[in-house]
């Protein structure tokens, strides 16, 4: 989900980028909280949408070897990586850009019962709290 955040005040806010969510609205009235993704998890997910192919054979020689990462989960991490929002400090009358990444089982069309859920917002430094943030991706 690309996500800009805008900052009208002259002193900077710090969003806790851990504790951002999806909420799901689902018509029996039910809710669940996604939890945003790091990109790492992303890009393992994406690589191995199976899961975890296995511990790759051990190697006899040479002995100390350190074991070599998954080429794969690196590439995309590469890629994925400089899109993520990866700034938790918001300028004061400036912006910052990014994607945040939810995992919704294939299911997209519970984007239409979504919003998204920024509760932890803070103004700096005297770390006064705003009032949480809540963006519906309702259909009207």
């Amino acid at each position: 989900m690309e996500v800009f955040l805008r900052n009208d005040t002259s002193e900077p806010v710090q969003i806790g980028l851990d504790t951002i969510q999806l909420d799901i609205h689902y018509k029996s009235g039910r809710m669940d909280g996604v939890d945003s993704l790091p990109p790492a998890q992303v890009a393992r997910d994406v690589a191995h949408p199976r899961g975890d192919p296995g511990q790759p054979r051990e190697r006899r020689f040479p002995i100390g070897m350190a074991p070599v990462g998954d080429k794969k989960v690196e590439k995309l991490l590469d890629q994925l990586r400089p899109l993520a929002l990866n700034s938790d400090i918001v300028p004061p009358m400036g912006a910052i850009h990014g994607f945040l990444f939810f995992d919704l089982q294939h299911d997209f069309s519970l984007v239409d019962q979504s919003s998204l859920y920024i509760p932890d917002a803070v103004i700096i430094p005297s770390k006064k709290p705003l009032i949480f943030f809540e963006v519906s991706f309702a259909k009207p």
